[in-house]
């Protein structure tokens, strides 16, 4: 046949329509498994040069999942743990031996502030503070990334471990699901800021009076740091401390705005930042004063960690408890403590002038010769990076009870001392007066924080939230300024804290070859018959016949 019949036509676009849509179908099913998740990436940060934290982001393995085999292979697969089902042993044992993984996926419960009972939500802190401690001080050559445990990672899981009863871990061979994480290298963090914030309420000076007047500074760190900084809300450390200071502020505002109750104490207050990197925001903030308004403070009283007590909290002081200035402080605390069924101890340590490593913020107090002290629910000073607001430190952590009771001890004392108060037994700021400590700020402040991560190198001198802590200052104290500085370089930080895991089903090799020789096979079968059809079957045989040898040609 020398030219195709219109039926021919009509046959080859009908067979080649066919093949198209067999192929589509196929990768319809091959794709349809395909779900984006957020997950939130392990710290990576230098620590005086030392690498430290997760050292990779991108990440595209098999996914596995525990109990694992045997001897099992993991360098090409991102291990899925739940967060109570990961051994700890055996994370230590890969890190100490250098084991490879591919990466490493942990599942955290969907509600870390709504576990079902009391017993689970000490397991759960438990497992988190440790597994925290162990991957903020480690290297770790593979990404780790956080998600949190639902219906679709539980329905993962089950799959996977169907997968591995066969014996075989997932891989190209078996198929199973890959976990993707597309994400550039990460880049180092320049020139990381840290933010001061601070509020005066000036005192009144008598007639004729011309010394400046005695200062009173409270302040807090309102800054986080954890394993993942996108996760690091910190509401009781330091959360809890920085709502205590500003329903503070609130409360002798109220005071000081009227001539009559002004007070001849000038009340500085200081939202510091740097506070889990050795307190380095209230060093600058320091050396930033003139030397007169150093010279002019009283004594300062640091809120740290107050949102998680009962009945006892501590009071942190570097300079021995005889001291007259702690005594007196330590005296008004105790008289207004046992007013309120509570009790204050006093922790006295001594600071090394030699180690630049300070434990508590008044430290850094002392050592520009200000008497100053910590109020805080911890009886002993936290390890460094310990205790800074990491993932088991949610909403649940802080009780606004706790916060507001820490507040009427904190203003009743300084009332008592502004106004020479002391021994008349009277409540300036009583429930139901229009002085009264009002919960509803502090629950909504406690809520706010509870909502922002506010670890310092990834917030930035304009970010929204330090906008919205100088303005509620603002509304309360005067002179508010905000003082931005650069993070001292002991520390480097990189970025990259969240990304999107794209998890795929794959099929298997053996699936793949299978499908392949299908579809081969049909192209093969329907290339003959197209042929046949339009141009005929010696056509077809003379395509496959072995053209003649150069040799015939020439005979």
């Amino acid at each position: 046949m020398s030219s195709s019949s219109p039926s021919g036509h009509l046959l080859a676009s009908v067979s080649s329509a066919l093949a198209v849509l067999l192929l589509l179908l196929a990768c319809v099913e091959l794709g349809d498994a395909a779900a984006a998740v957020g997950v939130y990436r392990l710290i990576q940060y230098d620590l005086a040069g030392a690498p430290l934290g997760s050292r990779a982001a991108a990440l595209n393995h098999h996914a596995a999942a525990l109990p694992l085999p045997a001897a099992a292979d993991l360098s090409r697969s991102a291990l899925v743990a739940p967060l109570l089902d990961l051994p700890l042993a055996f994370l230590r044992d890969y890190l100490a031996d250098k084991k490879y993984l591919g990466g490493l996926l942990i599942l955290l419960p969907e509600k870390l502030n709504h576990e079902p009972n009391n017993e689970d939500k000490g397991q759960v802190k438990a497992s988190l503070a440790e597994l925290e401690q162990l991957l903020l001080h480690q290297q770790v050559p593979y990404p780790v990334y956080f998600a949190f445990q639902d219906d679709h990672f539980d329905n993962l899981l089950a799959d996977i471990r169907k997968i591995a009863s066969s014996g075989q871990p997932a891989s190209a061979t078996t198929g199973g699901y890959k976990l993707v994480v597309s994400t550039p290298e990460p880049r180092k963090v320049a020139s990381p800021t840290i933010s001061n914030i601070q509020g005066w309420l000036p005192g009144l000076k008598g007639e004729g009076e011309t010394e400046q007047l005695p200062t009173i500074a409270i302040v807090a760190n309102y800054d986080t740091f954890g394993a993942a900084p996108a996760l690091s809300v910190g509401s009781d450390s330091n959360g809890s401390g920085a709502v205590a200071l500003l329903e503070i502020a609130r409360l002798f505002s109220r005071l000081y705005s009227n001539p009559k109750t002004r007070g001849k104490y000038n009340l500085l207050f200081g939202l510091t930042s740097g506070g889990p990197y050795n307190y380095n925001g209230t060093n600058k903030w320091l050396r930033s004063f003139d030397q007169r308004v150093r010279e002019s403070i009283d004594y300062a009283i640091c809120l740290n960690s107050v949102g998680s007590w009962d009945n006892e909290l501590w009071m942190h002081v570097s300079k021995p408890p005889e001291n007259p200035y702690i005594k007196q402080i330590f005296e008004d605390f105790s008289d207004v403590s046992k007013e309120m069924g509570i009790s204050v101890g006093i922790k006295h340590k001594k600071i090394n002038v030699s180690n630049p490593r300070v434990a508590w913020e008044h430290e850094q107090f002392s050592r520009f010769r200000v008497t100053a002290l910590t109020l805080s629910e911890l009886s002993s000073p936290p390890d460094f990076l310990e205790s800074t607001g990491g993932l088991y430190d949610t909403r649940e952590s802080a009780d606004a009870e706790s916060v507001i009771r820490t507040v009427r001890l904190v203003s009743e004392s300084l009332a008592r001392h502004i106004y020479g108060l002391k021994g008349k037994n009277i409540d300036v700021f009583a429930e139901n007066s229009s002085l009264a400590i009002n919960p509803h700020y502090i629950q909504s402040w406690l809520d706010l924080l509870s909502r922002t991560p506010r670890v310092a190198p990834f917030l930035q001198k304009n970010d929204p939230f330090i906008a919205a802590l100088k303005k509620e200052l603002s509304e309360h104290t005067a002179d508010v300024h905000v003082q931005s500085d650069v993070l001292d370089g002991m520390f480097t930080f990189y970025d990259a804290t969240k990304a999107t895991l794209n998890v795929y089903q794959v099929a298997s090799v053996t699936f793949d070859l299978l499908f392949l020789l299908v579809i081969g096979s049909y192209l093969i079968i329907l290339f003959s018959f197209l042929v046949i059809t339009t141009r005929g079957l010696d056509d077809l045989i003379n395509i496959f016949r072995r053209p003649p040898s150069r040799k015939v040609k020439g005979a």
